[in-house]
């Protein structure tokens, strides 16, 4: 199974996955001109499409491409994805035939309320609910939504491979490096991030052990972060720690 990240917009990934016979499966595919032209370029034929949650730039391309193609869709049961596709709710078994894969379905609320991610071992395709070194604003879910969603995540394996649908490694480093500026696992995330990033190269997928190693989001137990929250007057729930954590990001300039 061959993995590729196709570049869309500024900062999108669609994440493709194909196997050798050709059949392709695409997730969040927000334009549907660079889906197409990675198809071509690799002589696949696109199968499935997984949708993590409604907005424009996850489902922008989805129309065009099911009109071409005819693939089958999974999406969250969200009446803001329209569509007669296959609706997926939290611990729904997958079973995709083409290209032959099997996984589960984590809800991820928080970014949306709906927002859903594909653990496809060992990959997890996990839209806006996480990014490498951050994770995605809260549009209509809670703090509370935003701790369950992250233990979702530390559930799975350590070398689970995460494939957000943002490149916003960079961006998120220079924030996390505030709150753990003595994290060396953060150090080495950020220096090689950037060294990606010069070769115009991915940083992503990234191995869940790195990110729970560097990632504020995932930290809310560490001591340093546990500070911060206290300097930063939410010394309580762990809820309250990544809600304040947020709402810093949110209005964080680097």
């Amino acid at each position: 199974m061959q993995l590729h990240a196709v570049p869309a917009f500024t900062d999108n990934y669609v994440w493709m996955l194909s196997d050798a016979a050709g059949a392709a499966l695409v997730v969040d595919p927000g334009d549907a001109a660079p889906v197409q032209a990675a198809l071509d370029a690799h002589g696949l034929r696109l199968r499935t499409i997984l949708i993590t949650h409604h907005h424009s730039d996850h489902i922008g391309g989805l129309a065009a491409l099911v009109s071409r193609h005819q693939p089958v869709v999974y999406a969250p049961d969200d009446a803001r994805i329209p569509g007669p596709w296959h609706r997926v709710v939290h611990g729904d078994a997958l079973r995709i035939d083409a290209p032959a894969l099997q996984g589960e379905v984590l809800a991820l609320p928080g970014h949306t309320r709906s927002h859903v991610a594909y653990h496809l071992a060992p990959w997890l395709f996990c839209g806006d609910a996480l990014f490498s070194l951050g994770c995605g604003r809260l549009f209509e879910g809670t703090a509370d939504d935003l701790l369950l969603s992250m233990r979702r995540v530390t559930t799975l394996p350590p070398d689970t491979q995460l494939c957000p649908a943002h490149e916003y490694t960079l961006a998120n480093a220079a924030f996390a490096q505030r709150v753990e500026p003595d994290n060396p696992a953060l150090q080495a995330r950020w220096s090689e991030a950037r060294a990606l990033r010069a070769r115009g190269l991915p940083t992503l997928p990234v191995a869940l052990h790195s990110e729970q190693a560097s990632n504020p989001f995932l930290r809310w137990e560490a001591p340093a972060v546990r500070a911060w929250c206290a300097h930063a007057g939410h010394a309580g729930t762990a809820a309250a720690c990544l809600g304040a954590l947020r709402t810093a990001k949110d209005a964080f300039r680097a």
